[in-house]
Formats: structure tokens, sequence, C-alpha cells
């Protein structure tokens, strides 16, 4: 059963889903079932998934950047975070 929120309900997942909040959390605060909104999520091509993505996302690139700029401040940490990253990237192309 494919869910039908509405636009202000996929923004809520999308906020939701960038501070890591979980399925059954999610699936709590816009009043759906927990597996029906698993389900959904499982369906890249749904446009629930892609909000619960693009929320997850977003909240990566404030890390990423921040990471940049602590590797930049020659954080050992920082280094190595961004070195792991990288390697991510070229995995994923």
């Amino acid at each position: 059963m494919a869910l039908n929120l509405t636009p202000q309900q996929l923004e809520e997942v999308q906020k939701l889903a960038s501070i890591y909040m979980t399925i059954s959390d999610i699936a709590l605060i816009i009043e759906v079932r927990p597996q029906d909104l698993r389900s959904e999520i499982s369906n890249e091509d749904s446009p629930v998934s892609i909000a619960y993505r693009r929320g997850k996302a977003m909240s990566k690139v404030t890390l990423r950047q921040q990471e940049m700029t602590l590797a930049q401040l020659g954080s050992p940490a920082g280094l190595e975070a961004v070195n792991k990253n990288l390697l991510d990237m070229e995995d994923d192309e």
C-alpha cells in the first residue's frame, strides 16, 4: 500500500530524517504505521523515500563541511574523516 502523504508530511519526513530521527519516531509524528513508512522508504522511486534520503543527505553535507574545515586546520581526526569520505566517494563512482 503506497502512502499518499501531503506536501507538509513529506517536508516533515525530510526535516526529521535530517536530524536522524528513527523511522518509528517519524511514523509516530506524521501519524502513519511504521511498517508502511519503512515499506515506502524502501521504494527508491517513492516521494517519501526521496524526502527521507534527501533529509539525511543534507545533514551529511553539513557534517562533511565541518570535517573538511577541521582537516584544513590540520586536525588528525578531520584528516582521517575526509580521507574516508574521499574513498567512499571514489567507491561510489
